[in-house]
């Protein structure tokens, strides 16, 4: 672990494995510890992996101003790691709610971007729509499975705004390819990893501009992957495609069968199709 000073003086810190050219890993939940992109050790044979924990979240110091953790303003920490690096581009990977962080990155700082990678990403900050139309018929290329009825019945309530306390833990197994003992494992995890008042701030009023953020992507020249789950209700494939045709330079990839944790499901698959774009 390495640690580094934030533009407020917030200490921040980072996992790093492996050698090579690095590659940075922005965590989704929003303000999730990033230790749950530990799965990501499969592109060591490949690349230098640098987790980054967020300010308040893992192994990084809690900021004075909790205003901070607004997504927009991240951005400037994610600077102050390449800065502290001594890296002229940064090559990201960003999963889930992290790609909302990496796109406003790339818009305000398009030359510091070698190559970007979304897995599975939130389109929070492009303001693309994900209908619950997607997300059904998504979740019903699961319906052999033995828990799909209760699941989908929650899904449903969900889509229709009538969702109560259990419901997230209802759906639960559609974020996973395999709803075995490792992803109910995973799950369960989740809970301590979370700050939820950084993931109240995440996207506060101001976070987000989609208009300007989407203006800017469309002139970002470097090469784009979106790696997306086939069986994802959280980022399905239709989404993915219209994100892709957001930039100049961006190819689509499907896993089959894959929920919202491609590395997971088939981390051969996934580390395939990464090293590919990375080259």
């Amino acid at each position: 672990m390495i640690t580094f000073p934030a533009y407020d003086g917030t200490r921040l810190a980072c996992h790093v494995r492996g050698g090579g050219t690095p590659l940075v890993c922005l965590p989704g939940g929003p303000m999730q510890d990033s230790a749950y992109l530990a799965g990501l050790d499969g592109l060591l044979p490949y690349r230098r992996v640098i987790r980054l924990d967020l300010r308040g979240t893992g192994s990084s110091a809690t900021p004075d101003d909790p205003a901070g953790y607004r997504c927009d303003r991240l951005v400037d920490d994610v600077e102050a790691l390449r800065e502290h690096l001594g890296l002229e581009t940064l090559d990201l990977l960003a999963h889930s709610a992290g790609a909302n962080l990496a796109a406003l990155y790339a818009a305000r700082h398009p030359g510091r971007v070698g190559r970007l990678l979304l897995v599975t990403p939130s389109v929070f900050a492009v303001g693309l729509p994900v209908t619950g139309d997607d997300r059904l018929e998504t979740a019903r290329l699961r319906a052999a499975e033995p828990w799909f009825a209760p699941a989908y019945a929650a899904l449903e309530e969900l889509v229709a705004g009538r969702a109560t306390a259990g419901t997230f833990g209802a759906i639960a197994p559609f974020w996973y390819g395999r709803w075995d003992d490792a992803a109910r494992a995973h799950r369960a995890a989740e809970a301590g990893q979370k700050n939820q008042e950084a993931a109240a701030a995440y996207g506060a009023e101001g976070a987000f501009d989609p208009d300007a953020t989407r203006a800017a992507l469309a002139g970002l020249a470097a090469p784009v992957l979106l790696l997306a789950g086939g069986a994802d209700i959280a980022a399905p494939p239709r989404a993915m495609a219209a994100y892709a045709a957001l930039f100049q330079d961006a190819a689509l990839t499907v896993q089959p069968g894959a929920g919202h944790f491609p590395w997971l499901d088939d981390p051969e698959a996934f580390a395939g199709a990464v090293a590919a774009f990375l080259g």
